[in-house]
């Protein structure tokens, strides 16, 4: 994706310099009539209950396929947060460009709710469908394929609310820039960004076809910073769901919290009353990090010693100290005067009876960027994305884990991002009506 692809060109009764301006309007029409369907049979952690099975191509227009593999786009809570962890992410960072203004910002924040809206349920982007004069509102490459569950989460950085669009005096109180962290060698050019768009699907096409459509509805006022594709969940939203591996082979996010316990949820994810800003109120922080696993060090280590960098078995995924992998660690046992899980174990120092009871939604997933041309070592790990009350909560267990984490030997932290995830949408709200009040 360039700066050269066409942009959306207005139809034959509104010719003007700004084309894209112009396909923002033709969107919003749909938000209302999008609104009313998103909401409709909505099941256990907001997806649409499944009208005749679980999967199927989009709405062909038949009425009936359309309900399956929907996630409800409105609700108190953005979907893509609590919703059980799909399979697949497209996850990317915008910057607002020279000259860009607050309505151009506002405009396409509206437009954006409604091609949103519209992808999560398994429709094309709206428009002008058939004008052979201009390009087509909808790339197309999922025409034919079934929602999968797609979700869209939007969130703001701490750089939106600078003085370019009068947003200062809106700024979520705990929004700002992460501190230098322990064991950091972060990338600038992957980190960062004024916003970020995270797009969740069962799917990886449908998840790519979404950040696509949103980008190219996003030229002349926001462009591109940086992008993470990934291809397997590397933790659990659902007590539903089984534990995944991540890419050293470990069963990864067992602890999680559980995104249907309300409780849980409102005492570490949500942003609550202690928020002065309340249009933020309902929303998450959100802290990406894009961490580099080194796969072929980790491959060459005995299996004894990987058991105790993470405090667990490999093969069933059991604390050290237990025999299935929910036991709950003890994390006072020794054998021969040494703790049965090390000092310097992954769970131990993670572990919210060890950090006052401090938790986080954890909601990751494996990524690769292929292999090193000078070392011919495979080069991925793991993008770690995860959704807290206040960014404080993930600086504090890495001011703890990047000193202390045996792990460390294997892994570098090279991308970081912060973003305030806003509150869902009601009915005939917009993105750029919420940000700007």
């Amino acid at each position: 994706m360039t700066d050269s692809t066409p942009d959306i060109t207005p139809g034959p009764d509104e010719r003007r310099p700004e084309p894209a301006a112009v396909s923002r309007r033709r969107l919003l029409g749909a938000v209302g009539a999008g609104a009313a369907v998103a909401g409709a049979a909505v099941g256990v952690g907001g997806t649409v209950l499944a009208r005749g099975g679980s999967s199927g191509s989009a709405d062909d227009g038949s009425g009936g396929a359309a309900g399956r593999q929907v996630v409800a786009f409105r609700d108190s809570h953005q979907a893509g947060i609590s919703t059980p962890a799909q399979d697949r992410l497209c996850f990317a960072t915008f910057d607002a460009v020279s000259g860009a203004t607050r309505a151009d910002l506002a405009d396409l924040l509206s437009t954006w709710t409604a091609a949103a809206e519209a992808m999560t349920l398994g429709k094309p982007v709206p428009g002008d469908a058939g004008d052979l004069n201009t390009p087509p509102d909808d790339t197309g490459e999922a025409t034919g394929l079934a929602p999968g569950n797609l979700t869209i989460t939007i969130g703001y950085g701490p750089s939106l609310f600078d003085g370019r669009f009068g947003l200062a005096a809106r700024r979520p109180s705990a929004l700002k820039a992460l501190p230098q962290l322990p064991k950091d060698n972060l990338d600038p050019a992957g980190s960062g960004g004024d916003l970020c768009v995270q797009a969740c699907a069962d799917d990886p096409q449908v998840a790519f076809h979404a950040v696509r459509n949103l980008r190219r509805l996003a030229f002349g006022t926001l462009a591109p910073r940086w992008m993470e594709l990934g291809f397997g969940r590397t933790s659990s939203t659902s007590p539903q769901q089984a534990t995944p591996r991540n890419l050293l082979g470990f069963k990864d996010g067992t602890r999680n919290i559980d995104g249907t316990d309300a409780s849980m949820m409102a005492q570490h994810v949500w942003i609550g009353d202690e928020e002065p800003q309340r249009w933020a109120r309902g929303g998450s922080y959100l802290v990406s990090r894009k961490i580099r696993m080194r796969m072929e060090q980790w491959d060459r280590d005995r299996l004894g010693d990987q058991q105790d960098v993470f405090g667990r078995f490999k093969s069933s995924g059991a604390p050290l100290t237990g025999k299935t992998e929910f036991d709950t660690p003890d994390f006072h046992a020794k054998s021969g005067g040494q703790y049965v899980i090390p000092a310097d174990a992954h769970i131990r120092l993670a572990a919210h009876e060890n950090n006052n009871g401090l938790r986080i939604l954890r909601r990751g997933y494996s990524y690769t960027d292929g292999i090193d041309p000078e070392t011919g070592d495979l080069m991925g790990g793991l993008f770690f994305v995860a959704f807290m009350k206040s960014p404080e909560q993930f600086i504090t267990l890495q001011r703890i884990l990047g000193v202390h984490d045996a792990l460390n030997e294997y892994i570098q932290h090279v991308g970081s991002g912060v973003f305030m995830a806003p509150p869902g949408l009601a009915a005939g709200q917009d993105w750029g009506g919420q940000l700007f009040g």
